[in-house]
C-alpha cells in the first residue's frame, strides 16, 4: 500500500515538473512539440514577457519596407510607417517538425532572406516606397532560397489612415490594431540589410482597440530597415525583414 502511494505521489510530481504547453484556439503551434521561446536581445534591457493568460498564436516572417520623410537635407529622418507581407513560419521554429530550421539557421533567417529575396510589394519605379493605391501584390505564398516548400501567406502589415500600426492576418481571420508599449535597440550583431543602414529596433506592441483574435505582437530578429539618412527634402524607404510573434 505504501509503495503504491509513493508511486502515485512520484507520478504527480513528475507531471507537475513537465507541464505540456497549451497554445489555445487559432494558434499555428502544434501541441506536443517544443514550445517556441521568445528570443532575448542580449542587451542591457529586454522587452517585457508576454502577459499571463495569453498564448502564442503565430510566428510570422514580415518582409517589406520602412518609410521615412525628410524635411530637408540636414533633417533627421522621421519614420512614417511600414508596409510588409506576413508569412506564417511557426513550423520552421526548431523542433516543430521535419521542415524546422536548425537554431543557427533560425537565428539568421531574417537577414538571409532579406539579402537574397525580392521585397514582395508593388514598389515604385523610382526605387523609393511602394504604390500608395495598391502596395500589395496578389496574395500568395513566398518562395525562399534553400527551402523546399513556400512560406504560407498570413496577412499584411500597414499603418491605417489614422497612422496606427495594423496587422491584418486575413488568412487566420485575425486583426491587431496596436500601439507601442516598449522598444529596445537591435543587437549589434543584427543584419544591417543590403544597404548596410542597420537593423530597426525590437518592439513590443499591444491592442489599441478594435483587435480580433490577437492582442500583442513582438517585433524581433530585425534585419535592415534603418533610413539612408536625409540627402534632400522628400521621402525615403529601406527594405527590412523581421519576425513578428503574435499573442492572444
Amino acid at each position: 500500500m505504501l509503495a503504491n502511494s509513493l508511486l502515485v505521489l512520484a507520478s504527480a510530481t513528475l507531471a507537475l515538473a513537465s507541464p505540456l504547453a497549451t497554445f489555445g484556439p487559432g494558434s499555428s503551434c502544434k501541441p506536443g512539440k517544443p514550445a517556441p521561446v521568445l528570443p532575448v536581445n542580449g542587451g542591457a534591457t529586454e522587452l517585457p514577457a508576454p502577459p499571463q493568460g495569453v498564448a502564442l498564436k503565430h510566428i510570422a516572417f514580415g518582409f517589406g519596407i520602412q518609410n521615412y520623410t525628410c524635411a530637408d537635407a540636414a533633417a533627421t529622418p522621421a519614420a512614417i510607417g511600414a508596409l510588409a507581407v506576413l508569412y506564417d513560419i511557426t513550423h520552421l521554429y526548431p523542433g516543430q517538425g521535419p521542415s524546422s530550421l536548425t537554431p543557427d539557421k533560425w537565428a539568421s533567417f531574417t537577414g538571409d532572406v532579406l539579402s537574397t529575396g525580392k521585397v514582395p510589394l508593388n514598389l515604385n519605379t523610382n526605387g523609393v516606397g511602394a504604390s500608395t493605391t495598391n502596395p500589395f501584390p496578389k496574395k500568395q505564398d513566398l518562395k525562399v532560397q534553400g527551402l523546399q516548400k513556400k512560406l504560407p501567406y498570413l496577412g499584411h502589415h500597414f499603418f491605417n489612415a489614422a497612422g496606427v500600426p495594423t496587422f491584418d492576418l486575413d488568412k487566420a481571420n485575425q486583426l491587431l490594431v496596436c500601439k507601442k508599449l516598449d522598444g529596445i535597440k537591435a543587437p549589434s550583431t543584427a543584419s544591417a540589410g543590403p544597404d548596410g543602414t542597420g537593423a530597426v529596433d525590437w518592439l513590443y506592441l499591444g491592442d489599441a482597440g478594435g483587435s480580433i483574435g490577437v492582442s500583442y505582437v513582438y517585433r524581433v530578429n530585425t534585419a535592415g530597415g534603418v533610413s539612408h539618412g536625409c540627402k534632400a527634402k522628400g521621402t525615403d524607404s529601406t527594405s527590412y525583414s523581421t519576425l513578428y510573434w503574435f499573442y492572444g
